[in-house]
């Protein structure tokens, strides 16, 4: 190959102060790595995301009657902190417009913390909301949360039956046909609306005001469908409502109460939390007080504990923000790579540390999966602190790579062989029909549940993705697994290629978004022994490069979710810049040597006190297109929402500013054939 700093024309001297930048760009970065990490060897960043996790809080404690928390004053304060200019809240940091979702929750939960509706920042707030049709376009979510508090009728809500828990699995539609957050949410639901329970608000602070032609005129209805599984479903729907508010026999009722409720105290995780995630946990805790669960139960007590810390984040000068999700696993095991990339010794006391935590995190028991998995034995990781019934694929993958990294390092080879034996097996058995991986479940795509009228709040689904699929097959081509010695890892990277869109990019599921995905395959497709420089590989790269922004870096809003003419294309970030350099330096080819160089003199001018800046969301928990596959927008099956996202939720991971850069820097030091210094 070669030499790629050839088309660049650089001088020797050019090169040893490139060498020299990029190394010590690299010190900072793991000197802050260092600095950052926990005594139990793991790294944690802040997951940010919209208000509405802190506003739903806030209606739970109102619910549930607590009014003493020492911490509700600064969530309260997290609130009004993240409202926009125009009054409105949105999903994701500078979002082109407000959520309609958002803004009705967040304006709820200052009403209910005692804030003026005459003050400034609620008049605006009010105002932005009755301009977008007041409550007529909330989502079932924000109608249940008003439910609860006796602003909106319960019988103009979805039904969700706890019936459902006595469906077998072989019913075309039960709740394992549910993706694991979806039946970790429905589940908990169950008990809350088998009761339908209020607890009013008093006068003061009812949201009459928000009712567009006032409360008396509101049309309840749910919306039409002309899909005729919707119309199925919205018949149902009005049937089970009948049978909930007139049927005086219900003899399934009380059985199916009793194992919904069994199967939500069995799935609490140890740290009181459900799921690893907001929504099921907070519907957890009010739906089995609502079963009559005391405040004061082991299990009460624990999940309301929990949203402490490190679930609660304060931020200075801000307020506390409740996280909806935690990610030391996710935030490890992609800095142990990002290390390993830099060329730091794996014997290193902080490096065995972030490792024997790694080893500590494989889970060795069962969960959901095993429904329609049972002889695949376990060995994934989770994402989060707690989560053990739900291992991920995606974790998993970056785990095994990490420790295949890093084995000759480990003071206890078998130990670690056993690892990835365990955790090999199980990727293996997680994987799909089509050859690929999901994020939790195999072959979760049964598009039918996404009709049904409790499903217009975002993916309920979890179908194979371009990007896990991509770890899974980069982690298996490092084990030495390639398409030339391995058929799984053949119809792995053909269902890759499958998935390539026209122009040459990956559609990202689980991170934002055409840069992401592509960032992510082409090095699997190199990690797994494709050629790299075969006409398709290189459309890729040619996208990526026509790509990048003026200032050398790489950014996208997530409004390319919604908007084709927004793929690739938004404010620089690190995160962004560092997936796309890793793109590009998978190819090993010096056609792409110039936007590689501006690429990391950007990464090198904009790091700041060892890490870098970053506020824009590139994290993606649901695009909010119901089925979660990128299809569904082609074929125009999306919920009700535009380039604001409102069934969508997204996510600021504080770390992805920080590792993806790293491993864009010590990949470009072996791509420049430059010396990278001893660590």
């Amino acid at each position: 190959m070669t030499n790629p700093t050839a088309p660049l024309g650089l001088e020797e001297r050019d090169l040893q102060t490139l060498c020299e930048q990029i190394n010590q760009t690299i010190d900072n970065a793991v000197n802050w790595l260092k600095v950052n990490q926990t005594e139990k060897g793991n790294w944690a960043g802040f997951l940010k995301t919209n208000s509405c996790i802190e506003s739903e809080w806030i209606m739970a404690m109102h619910f549930l009657g607590i009014t003493d928390d020492p911490k509700y004053p600064e969530v309260v304060k997290s609130i009004v902190s993240e409202q926009r200019e125009d009054g409105s809240w949105g999903v994701y940091f500078e979002a082109p417009n407000g959520d309609i979702n958002a803004s009705v929750e967040s304006y709820t939960a200052l009403k209910i913390a005692g804030h003026d509706p005459n003050a400034p920042h609620m008049i605006k707030a009010r105002q932005w909301i009755l301009s977008r049709g007041g409550l007529n376009k909330i989502r079932v979510f924000t109608k249940f949360w008003l439910a609860l508090l006796g602003e909106w009728p319960w019988e103009a809500c979805p039904n969700l039956p706890p019936e459902i828990i006595l469906l077998p699995s072989w019913f075309p539609i039960n709740l394992y046909t549910f993706a694991s957050w979806g039946r970790a949410t429905i589940a908990s639901l169950c008990l809350v609306s088998a009761d339908r329970p209020v607890r009013p608000l008093p006068p003061e602070k009812r949201i009459d005001e928000l009712f567009l032609n006032g409360r008396a005129n509101q049309d309840y209805s749910l919306p039409s469908s002309d899909d005729p599984w919707g119309r199925f479903f919205s018949l149902a729907d009005k049937l089970l409502g009948l049978y909930t508010k007139y049927s005086p026999i219900k003899p399934l009722r009380k059985t199916a109460l009793k194992m919904c409720i069994e199967w939500v105290v069995e799935r609490q995780e140890d740290d009181g939390c459900w799921a690893g995630i907001q929504p099921p946990w907070i519907y957890a805790l009010v739906g089995l007080y609502t079963q009559g669960f005391s405040l004061k139960h082991p299990v009460m007590k624990a999940g309301l504990d929990a949203f402490n810390e490190p679930w609660a984040y304060k931020v200075e000068g801000k307020g506390t923000y409740l996280q909806c999700c935690t990610s030391p696993v996710w935030d490890t095991v992609l800095s142990l790579v990002a290390l390993h990339d830099c060329g730091v010794d794996g014997r290193q006391e902080f490096v065995q540390k972030a490792l024997r935590y790694t080893l500590d995190e494989q889970i060795k028991r069962g969960g959901d999966w095993q429904l329609d998995n049972p002889t695949t034995p376990p060995g994934g990781w989770c994402f989060e602190y707690e989560n053990d019934c739900y291992p991920d694929i995606d974790d998993s993958a970056v785990a095994l790579a990490a420790l295949l990294y890093y084995r000759s390092a480990c003071p206890d080879a078998a130990e670690v062989d056993k690892a990835l034996s365990l955790g090999f097996q199980w990727i293996k058995g997680m994987r799909s029909a089509n050859g690929a991986w999901g994020a939790f479940d195999r072959d979760n795509t049964n598009e039918i549940v996404t009709k049904i009228p409790f499903c217009d709040f975002g993916e309920v689904l979890d179908p194979p993705s371009a990007d896990v699929t991509a770890h899974v097959v980069e982690a298996l081509g490092i084990a030495g697994q390639t398409v030339h010695n391995n058929p799984a890892q053949r119809k792995a990277v053909e269902y890759l290629m499958k998935e390539q869109e026209e122009d040459g990019s990956w559609f990202g599921r689980w991170g934002v978004n055409h840069v992401y995905g592509t960032g992510l395959v082409l090095p699997a497709l190199k990690s797994a022994g494709v050629d790299m420089q075969n006409p398709q590989i290189l459309k890729a790269a040619d996208w990526l490069a026509a790509h990048q922004n003026e200032d050398g870096g790489w950014g996208e809003s997530c409004a390319s979710y919604m908007s084709f003419e927004n793929r690739g294309k938004g404010k620089t970030t690190p995160s962004q810049t560092g997936w796309a350099l890793m793109g590009l330096l998978a190819l090993d080819n010096p056609r792409y040597a110039p936007a590689i160089l501006k690429g990391v003199n950007y990464l090198i001018a904009s790091q700041e006190n060892g890490s870098w800046k970053q506020e824009e969301y590139t994290g993606t928990g649901f695009p909010g297109y119901g089925a979660g596959a990128r299809t569904e927008i082609k074929k125009g099956n999306v919920l009700d929402q535009s380039e604001e996202l409102s069934r969508g939720f997204m996510l600021n991971y504080a770390m992805y500013r920080h590792y993806f850069p790293m491993m864009a820097l010590g990949r470009a030091l072996k791509y420049f054939k430059l010396p990278c210094a001893q660590r």
